[in-house]
């Protein structure tokens, strides 16, 4: 299996396109703090977007930036100003159209969207997604996120026959766009999934590991399929990927079982072969470790709150 398409999968990414912005003159807007994976294409002119001790961005026509909610943000034409709060505006007015800034002067355009995602498992993105991705418009990568988005907007307002799984494979689409991005831009010494595609060696070893998630694996046996020496192996996937083999594939498991107690279609102790346990009890002591609650209570938990 290919590593990126089980992630995507295992996220189950859906966006919302949730309104415009559009700014004359002088003009500043704030969003808080939330979490959330946003993004916005600049339609026409160009403004800031401005986070704490960072340097302002410049965002020009046709450029897109993919922004998590870690921590408050702004898009401007100036920095300085004081920015109008964006949720604030929406509950004052009852509409996502944000119009800001004077009556005359330099006009800016965006869209802004958000994603939203089907999974207890929406921190593995965080793992090593930035915290900003900024894609110029002279971008190869540009055009077809913009023709995602739209093709996504337009099934939206126009739903047909089959509307549901075209807009989750649209935005599949678009979340793997917006990873393999990041591969030619990693910093040298950047650690985790990304890292590990890019490493001849590492990549190997992951598909291995995603092919057979249930398999009985040993360092000595994927260093064999990586062809290097154990020692080799071992040192350079921690390296490279932040943890050991053994504890990425134990991650992942536990990853998956909390996508299919969510779902809940299956038994547990069903689960826990699926993913590589032998016995419920051993998946059921794994699981509470790294989870914090038994599975039983993990899938009563995600039941109520469906």
């Amino acid at each position: 299996m290919d590593p990126f398409a089980d992630l995507i999968g295992l996220l189950r990414p859906r966006a919302t396109l949730w309104g415009r912005i559009k700014g004359t003159g002088r003009w500043s807007v704030s969003f808080r703090k939330r979490d959330d994976l946003l993004f916005c294409w600049v339609e026409t002119g160009e403004c800031q977007l401005a986070r704490s001790h960072r340097d302002p961005v410049l965002l020009r026509t046709g450029d897109f930036v993919f922004i998590r909610t870690s921590s408050p943000f702004s898009l401007s034409s100036d920095p300085e100003l004081k920015p109008q709060d964006s949720e604030a505006i929406v509950a004052a007015t009852g509409s996502t159209e944000l119009v800001l800034g004077e009556t005359t002067g330099p006009c800016t355009m965006l869209r802004c969207g958000r994603f939203v995602f089907g999974t207890p498992n929406e921190a593995l993105l965080w793992s090593f997604l930035p915290s900003l991705i900024h894609i110029a418009a002279n971008q190869q990568i540009s055009w077809r996120l913009r023709s995602l988005l739209t093709m996504n907007d337009a099934e939206g307002q126009h739903p047909g026959p089959g509307s549901d799984l075209v807009v989750s494979r649209l935005m599949e689409l678009t979340l793997l766009e917006l990873l393999r991005s990041e591969l030619p831009r990693l910093k040298p010494g950047t650690k985790g999934l990304l890292s590990g595609l890019a490493d001849p060696v590492i990549a190997k070893s992951l598909s291995a590991l995603h092919r057979e998630v249930a398999g009985t694996w040993t360092v000595a046996e994927l260093a064999r399929l990586s062809g290097v020496s154990r020692s080799t192996f071992a040192t350079r996937f921690r390296a490279v990927m932040g943890l050991g083999p053994i504890e990425y594939l134990a991650n992942w498991r536990i990853a998956l079982a909390k996508d299919e107690l969510s779902c809940g279609t299956k038994a547990i102790g069903e689960i826990a072969l699926s993913v590589g346990f032998h016995s419920s009890s051993a998946f059921s002591t794994a699981f509470t470790r790294a989870v914090g609650c038994s599975p039983k209570r993990f899938a009563t938990r995600r039941v109520h709150v469906k």
